[in-house]
C-alpha cells in the first residue's frame, strides 16, 4: 500500500519503490505503532472526530492486528504505518481510514521511535542493575583476595580482587546514570505535531501523552518531527557501555589463559 502519489502520471519504478521502502526495518515498530494509534484514536474520539462505535471498532481491529501479525514475515507495504492502515481497513472498512485524521507519518514515526526506545531503555536498565549488583556481591566475597594490579600488562601494585571488580561497578553506575538521564529526553511525545506545523483538529495532546505514559509533550512541532538527537544520545550511551563491557570481557579472556591462570 502506497500513501503518496504526487503529480506523476506514470507508476513509480519498482527499483525506486524497493529503495524507498522501510518495512523490512520498521516492522519492529509494529507494537508501538499500534499502541500509538489506539491512543490517537481515543484523542480523536475526545475531540469529537470519531463516534464511540467507531473508536471501539478501530481499537478492536488494531488489537486483533497486533495479536495476529507475525513480525518475522515481511509484507510488501512501504512501511509499518501503511501496513497497519491496510490491514485495519481490510478488517473494519473505510472507518479505518479515519484513524489517520490529524496525524502525519512524520509525527507518527517519531512517536513510534520514542516508544520503542523507551522499552529498550527499560530492558537495558534492568540488565545493568543486575550486573552492578552481581559485581558488588562478588567484590564483597573477594574483598581480601590479593592479586597483582597491572599497568601495560606489567605487575605494578598489589590490589584486591574486590577492589578490581568495584572499578567496573563505578563504570557501570555511570552508564546507568547516563541511561536514566537520557530517559527524560526520550519520554516526550511528538504526536500532534503533524507533518511539521501541527494540526487544526482540537486533539488534547497531553491526554494522549498520558495514555502512552509520556511525561510531557514536545513544545515545537518542527523540532518534534525532525530531530533524532535522542537516538544519537542513546547510541553514545550504548558505545560507552559496550566499551566497558569489552574491557571487562578482554580481562576475563586474559585471566583464563595459562599465563595468568586467575580464573577457570
Amino acid at each position: 500500500m502506497k500513501l503518496w502519489g504526487g503529480r506523476f502520471k506514470s507508476e513509480t519504478d519498482k527499483l525506486m519503490e524497493e529503495f524507498n521502502s522501510s518495512i523490512s526495518f520498521d516492522i519492529r515498530l509494529l507494537k508501538h505503532d499500534i499502541l500509538g494509534s489506539i491512543a490517537h484514536a481515543k484523542g480523536l474520539y475526545k475531540a469529537g472526530v470519531l463516534t464511540e462505535d467507531e473508536l471501539n471498532l478501530i481499537e478492536k481491529g488494531l488489537k486483533e492486528i497486533l495479536d495476529e501479525t507475525n513480525v518475522g514475515e515481511i509484507p510488501n507495504d512501504e512501511d509499518v504505518h501503511s501496513y497497519v492502515e491496510r490491514l485495519l481497513t481490510e478488517k473494519i472498512g473505510d472507518v479505518g481510514r479515519k484513524l489517520h485524521t490529524g496525524r502525519s507519518r512524520n509525527d507518527q514515526v517519531a512517536t513510534d521511535e520514542r516508544l520503542y526506545l523507551r522499552d529498550e531503555i527499560d530492558k537495558i536498565k534492568e540488565d545493568l542493575i543486575k550486573l552492578i549488583d552481581t559485581l558488588k556481591e562478588m567484590a564483597e566475597t573477594y574483598k581480601k583476595a590479593i592479586m597483582p594490579g597491572y599497568t601495560h600488562l606489567q605487575r605494578a601494585q598489589p590490589v584486591t580482587f574486590g577492589h578490581h571488580l568495584l572499578a567496573y561497578v563505578e563504570m557501570f553506575k555511570r552508564d546507568l546514570s547516563r541511561l536514566e538521564d537520557m530517559y527524560k529526553r526520550v519520554n516526550v511525545m511528538p504526536l500532534g505535531s503533524g507533518a511539521l506545523a501541527g494540526t487544526t483538529f482540537d486533539i488534547d495532546r497531553k491526554y494522549v501523552a498520558s495514555l502512552l505514559g509520556f511525561d510531557d509533550i514536545t513544545l515545537n512541532s518542527m523540532d518534534g518531527v525532525s530531530d533524532r538527537d535522542f537516538v544519537i544520545e542513546f547510541l553514545s550511551f550504548a558505545s560507552i557501555t559496550m566499551m566497558h563491557l569489552s574491557r571487562f570481557c578482554e580481562e576475563l579472556i586474559l585471566w583464563s589463559t595459562k599465563e595468568f591462570d586467575f580464573i577457570e
